[in-house]
């Protein structure tokens, strides 16, 4: 037996489910998805600084260090950038000393020395140095201004850092800039001194890059 009133309940209810089922498909279809781009290597730049310290600092200098070889893949979602991720891979015996003005090749290629050695980078045990993100969102300033959360993994140790990145999208170009600062110790590397500990490098360094990544196909 039917009661009355029934089926017409029953028929809006179904005719809600089935309208919402269509507009929350048709939004899903037409929601934009994360682009794939890849690290273009010769377009972009990575550059450390390592930075005197000591009572001798005086008759010492900062180091600019380059990094000749990397890959990586960035996926971007301008829609919902929290959906995005970064994957970044250095080759460790990539990285070169710049320093030119008032140091001889021969100091030049000292520093270089010691920078992949053991006490350092040790580029023959750890050849290689990783990010991977493990949160993006946007930061709290207008424009292209995201807060970039992962893991680095350097020198063996693996670490999770933070840091803010500018994001610029032109048709298939992807550009990613920032700076983060990482202390030496934090990966097990023990910064090097001189004269007694009179001239050292600082625990901290500096990493500014300039990522131009491609559309993928």
């Amino acid at each position: 037996m039917t009661v009355p009133g029934t089926c017409p309940r029953i028929k809006a209810v179904t005719l809600s489910c089935i309208v919402w089922t269509l507009i929350l498909s048709t939004s899903s279809a037409q929601a934009p998805s994360r682009a794939v781009f890849s690290v273009n290597a010769a377009r972009s730049r990575i550059e450390l600084t390592v930075f005197r310290a000591g009572l001798l600092k005086m008759i010492g200098h900062d180091h600019a260090i380059l990094a000749r070889s990397f890959s990586g893949e960035v996926r971007f979602n301008p829609a919902n950038v929290e959906d995005s991720s970064v994957q970044l891979i250095i080759e460790s015996g990539s990285l070169i000393v710049l320093d030119a003005h008032g140091v001889s090749e021969n100091h030049r290629k000292e520093i270089q020395a010691n920078m992949e050695g053991v006490q350092v980078l040790n580029i023959q045990e750890f050849p290689q140095i990783m990010f991977r993100s493990t949160e993006v969102r946007r930061a709290a300033t207008c424009g292209g201004d995201l807060t970039l959360r992962g893991e680095l993994r350097l020198h063996g140790v693996q670490k999770e850092i933070v840091f803010p990145v500018q994001v610029m999208q032109e048709k298939n170009l992807l550009r990613v800039t920032g700076r983060a600062e990482i202390n030496q110790t934090d990966f097990g590397i023990k910064p090097i001194k001189a004269a007694a500990g009179g001239l050292r490098v600082k625990d901290r360094m500096d990493v500014k890059f300039e990522i131009l990544a491609e559309r993928a196909n």
